[in-house]
C-alpha cells in the first residue's frame, strides 16, 4: 500500500517523502507490522484545534491527532501534525525543528503499532521507542 503526505492551511513541511516512507516501513516492520494506507495531514494548529473539537471533543492545541483504522498486522490512519506546535514544541524542548518533526511523525505510526502514552509509565515507553527509530532514520 503507500503512505500519503498532505497539507491543509499550511506549507508542506521540506521533507523527502521517499525517504521518510522507507523509514517509516523499516520502523514498522521492526513490531511485525506492514503498512496499509497511511495518510499525513500537515496543518496548522487551528486546523488540529477543530479536528480535535469535532471528532474528540477536546477544546485544546496538540502537536498531533492519529485516528486508527488498522486491522491485524496492517497499519492504516490518518495522522494529523500541527506543524506549529512542532516548532513551538522544538524550542520549548531546545530540539531541531527536524527532529522534533520526524519525531513527531513516528510517534503517530508507534499510536498505530499500539504504543500508547497516556497511562502511568506509558510516557517513557513511547519515549524509548521514539529514540529507538530516531536512530535508525
Amino acid at each position: 500500500m503507500e503512505i500519503l503526505y498532505f497539507s491543509e492551511d499550511i506549507e508542506m513541511p521540506d521533507i523527502n517523502q521517499e525517504e521518510t516512507t522507507t523509514w517509516i516501513k523499516e520502523v514498522a516492520n521492526t513490531y511485525n507490522k506492514y503498512i496499509g494506507e497511511i495518510s499525513y495531514i500537515f496543518c496548522s494548529d487551528n486546523k488540529i484545534l477543530e479536528v480535535n473539537n469535532q471528532y474528540l471533543q477536546h477544546d485544546y492545541f496538540t502537536d498531533i491527532i492519529t485516528f486508527d483504522y488498522c486491522k491485524g498486522n496492517r497499519l492504516a490512519g490518518d495522522i494529523f501534525i500541527s506543524l506549529d506546535t512542532v516548532k513551538s514544541n522544538s524550542e520549548s524542548f531546545h530540539t531541531q525543528y527536524t527532529e522534533e518533526l520526524n519525531r513527531t511523525i513516528i510517534h503517530g505510526i508507534l499510536h498505530l503499532c499500539g504504543i500508547n502514552d497516556k497511562g502511568p509509565g506509558e510516557r517513557e515507553i513511547m519515549e524509548a521507542a521514539e529514540n529507538r527509530a530516531l536512530a535508525i532514520r
